[in-house]
């Protein structure tokens, strides 16, 4: 009886544990270097840190009830490329029948963003939200979203 409750309080303890990393993704981003040019393409990075013994479904993660990691981003005036998404890794899980394709660590992701010749304002504020679930081996966490404003100055 005591070893079951140990057991218990033990497996409760790491899901409480590993809950308050799956609230610990830090998700942050830079425009060209802080700097554009109007008219001019420049290249925006988003970068999601996940903890170790955790990771997030990729952008298509292949797990038929696996939400998939999606950055979106919006700025008045300018216009915004499409997002890619890196390739993410093929994993085998506890919960899962078949592999699930994940990212895990740093992940990168990159899009373009143009502002036009007619921009009056001296800076740009890109608006960028990411989804992700993080999940350890066996268990998954509800979806989170992060929103976040990277700024540039205009040239």
């Amino acid at each position: 009886m005591t070893k079951t409750f140990y057991r218990i309080t033990l497996l409760l303890a790491a899901v409480f544990f590993c809950g308050m990393f799956a609230n610990a993704q830090n998700v942050s981003g830079s425009i060209a270097g802080g700097s554009v040019t109007r008219g001019t393409p420049a290249h925006a990075t988003v970068v999601l840190s996940v903890p170790g013994g955790l990771h997030v479904n990729s952008n298509r993660p292949t797990g038929e009830y696996a939400i998939p990691t999606t950055v979106k981003a919006s700025a008045r005036g300018v216009k915004i490329g499409r997002v890619s998404y890196p390739r993410g890794r093929n994993r085998k899980f506890d919960f899962s029948e078949s592999p699930i394709n994940v990212y895990e660590g740093g992940t990168t992701f990159r899009f373009d963003i143009t502002v036009p010749q007619t921009y009056t304002a001296k800076t740009v504020a890109v608006r960028v939200v990411v989804n992700y679930q993080a999940c350890t081996n066996e268990v998954c966490y509800p979806p989170k979203s992060k929103e976040f404003t990277m700024k540039a100055n205009v040239r």
